[in-house]
């Protein structure tokens, strides 16, 4: 299965290690509009640098996986749709809310195979907790408890054009939530925070939120988020059920644990999500791989039940404006309501 690149930036050189090392897949070539970008990591595994068009209209070329800057991604996918290739986008669709149902109906009415990056879905931790409760090993799911803490702020010109903590950051918490709780969630209310630079709240945004979600069955979902944690990239779950408890704990540095006089000590998380969620990349790409050559799923591997789908992007994206407005307003936010764009 040969797979063009677009994006040849962080992410992409992620996927482009991943493409590579996976045996059904071949990475056929990189498209970015920054040549320099494009030239390095097609040099590194010796593919050719495409245009967008080029790539597009090779008949050679079965997949896009698009991990290119999120303004382009709306555009790509119905690009790549049109010209019958399978797609792969990393998150989000777009900031949109509307171009985001756009580009759900184009997918609907032009269907290729599709997957979204909800990456975490593919955590070998995450999976063999979803496995737990799909088991019944807790009983019925009542609440949830997600906590994601970054090591550090990005740049204020990145937080600039995120689209605000909720879409960029918080968004992978909301797809996890659904992944987990198997429900949708009609109540969302939010607080958010700036505690730790005000040039985060010159800019727009907050760098600390606490999102509780509620299901119409009554099933509640706690989220913190926050753009420092200064011990690493903090990423646990915690799901209680009727007759028990899941977890599912950070990766650490090591598993060496030092005991004496002055204490314990353990090794700190690991840095950040290219490390923490290194196998996740893998196995999504391997899920996507599947999907394209066996149909709906590979029946080969441990992964998540449904393949994160644009559905699931679009749900995603509908909770963190949910959670927008109810910062904005001051208020729960409910399906009801219409969602807020406001910049926070």
């Amino acid at each position: 299965m040969k797979i063009a690149l677009f994006g040849a930036g962080r992410i992409g050189k992620v996927h482009a290690a991943t493409i590579s090392a996976n045996p059904r897949a071949e990475l056929a070539s990189v498209v970015d509009p920054h040549h320099p970008s494009a030239e390095r990591l097609a040099a590194q595994y010796q593919v050719p640098v495409m245009s967008e068009a080029e790539a597009l209209a090779d008949p050679g070329i079965d997949a896009v996986l698009i991990a290119s800057s999120t303004d382009q991604h709306a555009r790509q996918i119905v690009a790549a749709a049109n010209a019958g290739k399978a797609i792969f986008c990393e998150k989000p669709i777009d900031l949109d809310l509307a171009r985001v149902r756009g580009v759900v109906s184009h997918l609907e009415a032009n269907p290729v195979p599709f997957m979204i990056g909800f990456n975490r879905r593919f955590d070998p931790n995450f999976v063999a907790l979803k496995a737990q409760i799909n088991a019944g090993a807790i009983g019925q799911v009542e609440l949830v408890t997600l906590l994601s803490r970054d090591p550090g702020l990005p740049s204020i010109d990145y937080i600039r054009r995120s689209g605000g903590l909720f879409r960029d950051m918080m968004i992978h918490d909301f797809d996890m939530a659904r992944f987990l709780v198997g429900e949708e969630f009609s109540e969302v209310t939010a607080l958010g925070s700036v505690l730790i630079d005000p040039q985060v709240g010159e800019a727009g945004d907050i760098d600390s939120a606490g999102v509780m979600l509620k299901t119409a069955s009554g099933k509640l979902v706690s989220i913190t988020n926050s753009r420092r944690a200064t011990y690493g990239y903090d990423q646990r779950i915690e799901v209680q059920g009727s007759r028990g408890m899941l977890q599912a704990e950070n990766l650490r540095e090591s598993t060496v644990i030092l005991s004496n006089a002055a204490g314990v000590r353990l090794e700190k998380p690991l840095h950040f999500f290219l490390e923490r969620y290194a196998q996740a990349y893998v196995k999504e790409v391997e899920a996507f791989v599947g999907l394209v050559l066996e149909g709906d799923r590979s029946p080969r591997s441990t992964l998540p039940s449904a393949l994160p789908s644009a559905q699931d992007g679009l749900k995603a994206l509908e909770l963190a404006e949910m959670a927008a407005a109810s910062l904005s307003q001051k208020r729960t936010a409910d399906r009801s309501a219409k969602p807020s764009r406001e910049a926070l």
